[in-house]
């Protein structure tokens, strides 16, 4: 540990030299529309660094991208078999956690990041959950289930080794999204690491919203759920009477 601090301390005094490194980068599009057809969107980040002084030589330089989904409450249960039967016996209260979250790094995230930058910036996605507030004695064994659940529905993406880094200059890579979105702000952030520590980050901000039909449908059910309940009581109508004539003419 003690090494670890001093390693952290020789690296802050050699900031000033970093500081004069920036991010600039670009997005292949600015949000996302999520219509009928929508199957899922894949983003292409890019990007350089601007630099003001020479290329550093005598450090080795990291870059790490997140593309976090909207916060959402959520409770993780623990299922037990019971008499044959499977129930949910225990539960941890994840005040928030995010609906979606990807990261990517231009190499192994033990090498691109120190621990104690992945807690001042919450950058992994354990570190994205437990930031807002999940710290229940014994709740790791839940968070680890909750991101094993959702890396398998693609939801979360630990995306090592993603990001295409050119002569310490140029970066890319791309994320992709699902079609099970929520709508909301898609917040996405960029650090800049040189042996571990963040020296420079940048953010912006992808929105994702509903358009054409399912606008509609979504405004309609939210401000008039009286009016949407019968709309879907007739769709239902007619379309149960229309299979019984079609199967009734067949019958002929």
């Amino acid at each position: 540990m003690m090494a670890r601090l001093a390693a952290l301390l020789l690296t802050l005094l050699a900031l000033p030299a970093f500081a004069e490194e920036k991010i600039v980068i670009g997005l292949s599009q600015d949000e996302v529309a999520i219509s009928a057809s929508f199957t899922g969107s894949e983003i292409l980040i890019f990007g350089a660094i601007r630099r003001e002084v020479p290329l550093p030589t005598d450090s080795t330089l990291g870059v790490l991208i997140t593309l976090s989904g909207p916060q959402v409450p959520l409770s993780v249960w623990r299922k037990e078999r019971r008499l044959g039967i499977w129930v949910n016996t225990e539960q941890v209260e994840v005040d928030l956690a995010p609906s979606y979250y990807a990261v990517a790094s231009s190499g192994p995230m033990n090498e691109v990041l120190m621990d104690i930058e992945d807690v001042r910036h919450s950058i992994s996605v354990p570190r994205a959950i437990r930031a807002v507030g999940v710290g229940i004695a014994g709740s790791e064994s839940f968070i680890e289930a909750l991101i094993r659940i959702r890396e398998k529905e693609g939801t979360y993406q630990i995306l090592e080794g993603a990001i295409d880094l050119e002569q310490d200059t140029l970066f890319r890579t791309s994320v992709s999204m699902p079609s099970d979105l929520i709508e909301g702000d898609y917040v996405t952030r960029i650090f800049l690491t040189r042996d571990g520590i963040v020296i420079d980050e940048f953010d912006t901000v992808i929105p994702v919203n509903k358009v054409g039909l399912e606008r509609w449908l979504y405004e309609l059910a939210n401000e008039f759920p009286f009016v949407y309940g019968l709309l879907a009581i007739a769709i239902a109508m007619i379309s149960g009477w229309g299979a019984s004539a079609a199967f009734a003419a067949l019958r002929r």
